[in-house]
């Protein structure tokens, strides 16, 4: 029971040093530092092969870049390759369910790269980059496209990107053949200065749920059998008041409720699922300022504090899903990602 945590390193201001690995205790939840098992430059966002013993991180750089490593019982990495992105700052990656491509978003380059991948996992030549074009109307953060975000479709429908700078969500088809993206038009667009981040997919495939980082938003949409996206209304991502901005989002493993992290305010909201919109039922501290991100895994939810330095653990209720903390917080540099 391996954890890999990704962070930011002094390449881009963070406190890191690579990749770090714990071992996690499935009753307790606990989990136990094993150290910096990757020396590899800000590797703030982490994905898994499907099939193979293979971890892939994004280098968040100007000059952006993606390594792939092999993984090891213990959870040691040992590297495969690296590659250019094309694009500035990468900082999200998925694999397509088949683990044939590897999609990556850059949020400097407003693009999203391709890269085929061998029967080991290894990345070969990107297939394809695909820029965005546009703004929005807050000249801070929308100055022009931000790629934030690439959600492949478990059951082979469109790839959506999220795009924070043009608030948008783009839908591609994959050409398996060539590796290259086929759009699919129109994007979707979201309300003006939401700053779309990340969404998160129902498992029933009819619903999903877009968290706007730059107004507090979480939105829900209608997912139609032909890859459409009807928007159904918004909530806003935390009670709470002072500045928020919500980074991560996800559905339940039953799929009764959704939690958004909310930065600023140092919660972690849940929502029940039992209509058109979510309904709040709790917001709960990480003991924190900005939760980053976190995952959630057995009856566990792990947080990735990035300004506090540590991941929180939390046991979540079965019945009314919230999560309470369990043992003392894990002290890690500069945490961005957590991926069990």
């Amino acid at each position: 029971m391996i954890v890999h945590v990704g962070g930011y390193t002094a390449a881009s201001g963070g406190r890191g040093s690579g990749i770090v690995a714990a071992r996690r205790d499935p009753d307790s939840g606990a989990l136990t530092p094993l150290g910096t098992v990757a020396v590899t430059p800000s590797p703030s966002f982490l994905a898994r092969h499907p099939r193979l013993p293979v971890l892939y991180a994004v280098n968040e750089l100007t000059t952006g870049e993606i390594s792939a490593f092999r993984v090891a019982p213990d959870g040691d990495l040992s590297l495969l390759g690296t590659r250019p992105t094309g694009g500035a700052e990468p900082c999200h990656l998925a694999v397509a369910p088949d683990g044939r491509h590897l999609f990556v978003a850059n949020y400097g380059g407003g693009s999203v790269t391709v890269f085929p991948l061998d029967e080991q996992g290894i990345p070969g030549e990107r297939s394809d980059l695909v820029r965005h074009e546009g703004h929005g109307p807050d000249p801070d953060r929308q100055e022009q496209a931000h790629t934030h975000m690439v959600n492949p479709d478990r059951d082979g429908g469109a790839l959506l990107a999220v795009d924070l700078g043009t608030d948008s969500v783009y839908r591609y088809d994959l050409d398996a053949a060539t590796g290259r993206l086929v759009p699919r038009a129109p994007r979707v667009r979201t309300p003006a200065g939401a700053g779309p981040r990340h969404l998160a997919r129902h498992p029933d495939g009819r619903r999903c749920w877009l968290v706007g980082e730059l107004d507090g938003s979480v939105l829900a949409y209608e997912l139609t059998a032909d890859g459409a996206l009807h928007q159904q209304g918004r909530v806003d991502a935390s009670e709470r008041p002072g500045h928020v901005q919500p980074s991560e989002i996800a559905v339940g493993p039953d799929g009764r409720f959704l939690y958004v992290a909310n930065r600023g305010v140092g919660t972690i909201a849940v929502f029940v699922l039992d209509g058109a919109l979510p309904r709040p039922v709790a917001e709960v501290d990480t003991g924190g300022e900005w939760p980053r991100h976190f995952a959630l895994t057995g009856k566990h939810l792990y947080v990735a504090d990035e300004r506090a330095d540590m991941i929180r653990v939390f046991r979540v209720d079965p019945t009314n899903g919230v999560p309470a903390p369990v043992g003392e917080p894990v002290v890690v540099p500069s945490p961005t990602c957590v991926l069990p």
